[in-house]
């Protein structure tokens, strides 16, 4: 069976200083260096091998893969695994973000809509799993509301992700 190892980036400044990162980016934290390294360590302990490996293009997130591979994979960087556009709402404080669902919120600013994410990570994410072999591992690292969206368009109930918990560098196997 084909197994897909989802990723959330590591954590980043604007994570900790609580500002909107979605097309705009920031670096990692020395904190989340480290969670990428863990989650690397976890994968060399379980013996985990990845046929293939695929990040968005933000900064974050290829540098969080390159992390958990040590820099020894190639990989390809995907724009259309890049987080939600906010639009001019990018690098904002948190607290100025309206309630979920945003659905369409951002598009008067400049942003994506909720549909046109959810069309545009499950597209990626289907081709991507689509072109894997059968008994295949593949990595994907891409963010949280990409990630929670592309979740909701296979009917995963993104409430119970959400109790557990998907933090910075959270993995999910699908």
């Amino acid at each position: 069976m084909t197994m897909l190892y989802l990723i959330r980036h590591a954590e980043t400044y604007f994570n900790v200083w609580h500002k909107v990162q979605g097309w705009c980016d920031s670096p990692l934290t020395p904190r989340g260096i480290e969670q990428a390294k863990s989650v690397r360590r976890y994968f060399e302990e379980d013996h985990i091998k990845f046929a293939s490996a695929y990040s968005s293009t933000s900064e974050r997130a290829c540098d969080t893969l390159e992390l958990i591979t040590h820099h020894k994979m190639n990989y390809k960087r995907l724009k259309d695994l890049r987080e939600w556009g906010f639009g001019s709402f990018e690098g904002q404080d948190e607290r100025l973000n309206p309630k979920v669902p945003y659905e369409d919120f951002f598009v008067q600013y400049g942003g994506e809509s909720q549909r046109q994410l959810q069309e545009r990570i499950f597209s990626c994410i289907d081709k991507i799993m689509k072109g894997a072999d059968l008994e295949d591992k593949v990595l994907i690292v891409s963010h949280a509301g990409a990630i929670y969206n592309f979740l909701k368009m296979i009917a995963v109930d993104v409430d119970k992700v959400r109790q557990v918990g998907y933090g910075n560098c959270g993995i999910l196997k699908i």
